[in-house]
């Protein structure tokens, strides 16, 4: 299947800080020069945190581990693990098709989410909440027909259930993954032939199920408010089960990938902060706006938003106080990017008649498009 870039892009992207502290503690397990060997985890990452995988994701990354951007996108194009489109906001449905589902009624799944979300595979339904597609043996055969939602199986499907669990998921609701007729695992649908002291033995739920379930969310994305990933093979201390009280909370969907340490109890949420609107022009001066894209996290669409609001220089930039940032932040489409992409800062030093590392590549970049 060929694999492209979709048509629509958004302006940058930057990792949150919790994900670039994760990003950056995968890069220390490998050797200087081997850094490289990092890009599936950092892109997995990227499209955990945005959804799917956009084009300023995929450069970052590049960046990030000093390759070439074509051999960055060599990896993303590559692998169907990454979506290269804009997935549903709740979930990206993936409906195994080949033969053991196939035989057992994949179609008929298929046929559903034709119906319920969109005709054409990888089309977003009208609500934008889910997407679906066709994937290849997922590897539940012996219960077929099935499907992925998120990070979880949903095994023994009927058209009419399958139909329920996409209702469920629409409103907010989260079932519980694993066999849809009962099945522990992937025992005959008659029943156990041997180890059936097994039978009554077990828990309700294998332990993927049982996590799953534990959790309350299994289609939950990344969002950066997990745990980052510590570096014990830099000989630094991280917590583990073992070591945790008992009395510790739940890490959720970190302990599901295994992350190294426990999360500590959620910190109330911090008041919004006091907005004050910056002082703004009409037009620019004279001589003409400042090239706001010299500034890291800004392209053509978000120079225009800001010039829209009446920013056209980057002295505007450098003088805006905490309350200022406030103001411009809840107007802009991508809250914290202000302060992720340090934007006061590079503005004073461009302001100034200075140039940042970003600037620089960015004007070089720009003579060699003339």
């Amino acid at each position: 299947m060929l694999r492209r870039l979709h048509q629509d892009q958004p302006d940058a992207f930057a990792f949150t800080p919790a994900n670039q502290a994760w990003a950056e503690a995968q890069i220390t397990k490998y050797p200087e020069g081997r850094q490289a060997s990092a890009i599936i985890p950092l892109l997995w990452r990227a499209q955990e945190q945005e959804g799917w995988l956009t084009r300023p994701a995929i450069e970052h990354v590049a960046e990030m581990l000093g390759m070439a951007y074509i051999r960055a996108l060599e990896v993303a194009s590559f692998y169907f693990m990454f979506q290269l489109q804009p997935v549903g906001s709740v979930a990206h449905i993936q409906i195994c098709g080949t033969t053991s589902c196939m035989i057992c009624g994949a179609e008929d799944l298929v046929a559903v989410c034709k119906e319920k979300i969109a005709p054409k595979a990888h089309q977003l339904s009208a609500d934008g909440k889910f997407s679906w597609e066709e994937v290849e043996c997922l590897g539940a055969c012996a219960n077929a027909p099935m499907a992925q939602i998120g990070k979880d199986y949903y095994e023994d499907l009927t058209a009419e259930r399958f139909a329920e669990i996409l209702d469920e998921l629409a409103a907010g609701k989260v079932p519980t993954p694993g066999s849809q007729i009962g099945r522990f695992a992937s025992e005959p649908l008659s029943g156990l032939t041997s180890l059936k002291e097994f039978e009554s033995g077990h828990t309700k739920y294998n332990a993927s199920v049982q996590l799953a379930t534990d959790i309350g969310d299994t289609i939950k994305r990344i969002d950066g408010t997990e745990v980052p990933l510590l570096t014990p093979w830099q000989g630094k201390p991280a917590a583990n089960k073992a070591s945790a009280p008992k009395d510790a909370p739940r890490t959720g969907l970190s302990e599901r990938q295994n992350v190294e340490s426990v999360a500590p109890p959620k910190a109330k949420p911090e008041p919004s902060p006091v907005e004050s609107q910056p002082e703004t022009l009409e037009a620019a001066r004279e001589g003409g706006a400042d090239d706001l894209k010299l500034l890291k996290g800004v392209g053509p669409k978000l120079e225009q938003t800001l010039n829209e609001l009446g920013f056209y220089h980057f002295d505007q930039i450098a003088a805006w106080t905490d309350a200022e940032v406030a103001w411009v932040d809840t107007r802009l489409k991508f809250k914290g990017r202000i302060q992720r992409d340090g934007w006061i800062d590079q503005a004073k030093i461009l302001a100034g008649g200075g140039e940042t590392e970003f600037s620089t590549r960015a004007q070089k970049g720009a003579k060699n498009k003339e």
